[in-house]
């Protein structure tokens, strides 16, 4: 087992100097309307976007935000993002000890690791996360609004719905541990049509319907064996916020679509 994941993007989709990083995940969570962090019930569960900070950065705050009363709760992030550039058959594990990035180390959760390791979907795949953004992303956020935890880091390629719940149910835990789900919307439509075909994502993902394609979502499948799961417990869905890159640093011709959403245990947090 190797002993680091290095970072691969820091310095293009967020900033790669310690200080600069933080100053700039300061700015994004402290843009967050004091209204969205006073939730009822923290969320078990996050669909998260992942492209450039200055893209994408807004919504995905609004996500991190809602954690803050979990702070010192959450110890294990279970971290699901779709492969880019790397095809796998399966969940793909990093073999690593850790990933880096400019704010430190964050460990893998090895007894985690060892829980799915039997498991026929659950691969590993060095390669899958060297140059993968779609899960590193997160990484400096959740490092901003988490005290102290350990990582499970899976790259998904090609996998079944069915495959991605049963992972997701061998490490569902307790209030100790968090699921993150990192993906984008539809990519390159005009403004108006991305806007359009981005609703009805998130009205299907609002639904529970686990019938999100890739062409809706780059991270369709972990999607979609979320909704299974959350289905399964009972959760409850609530969009937190939706846009595009042509709302934030991009042109409207061909945008990217970013919403985030949280999925609460319990108590529904009206929309």
């Amino acid at each position: 087992m190797q002993k680091l994941r290095s970072p691969a993007v820091a310095g293009s989709f967020y900033p790669g100097q310690a200080s600069a990083l933080s100053r700039s995940l300061g700015e994004l969570l402290g843009a967050v309307p004091a209204a969205s962090k006073d939730i009822a019930v923290v969320p078990k569960a996050l669909i998260v976007p992942h492209a450039g900070y200055i893209y994408s950065g807004p919504t995905a705050a609004l996500a991190y935000a809602c954690l803050a009363p979990a702070h010192a709760t959450i110890k294990r992030v279970i971290l699901l993002g779709p492969v880019h550039r790397v095809p796998v058959r399966g969940l793909a594990l990093a073999n690593v000890r850790a990933f880096a990035t400019p704010l430190g180390e964050i460990e893998v959760d090895l007894d985690a690791i060892d829980a799915i390791a039997g498991m026929p979907q659950v691969v590993l795949s060095p390669q899958a996360h060297a140059q993968e953004h779609s899960l590193e992303v997160q990484l400096p956020f959740l490092q901003s609004v988490l005290d102290d935890f350990k990582l499970v880091p899976l790259a998904v390629g090609d996998a079944t719905p069915g495959e991605v719940a049963q992972v997701l149910e061998a490490l569902w835990g307790g209030p100790e541990t968090l699921i993150v789900v990192s993906s984008d919307l539809s990519h390159y439509l005009p403004y108006a049509s991305a806007q359009a075909t981005d609703q009805a994502t998130v009205n299907n993902i609002l639904a529970l319907s686990p019938r999100v394609t890739h062409e809706q979502a780059c991270g369709g499948t972990p999607i979609n064996g979320l909704l299974l799961a959350a289905t399964s417990h009972h959760l409850q869905p609530r969009l937190l916020g939706l846009c595009n890159s042509g709302d934030t640093a991009g042109d409207k011709g061909r945008v990217v679509g970013y919403a985030s959403i949280a999925f609460t245990e319990g108590q529904h947090v009206p929309q």
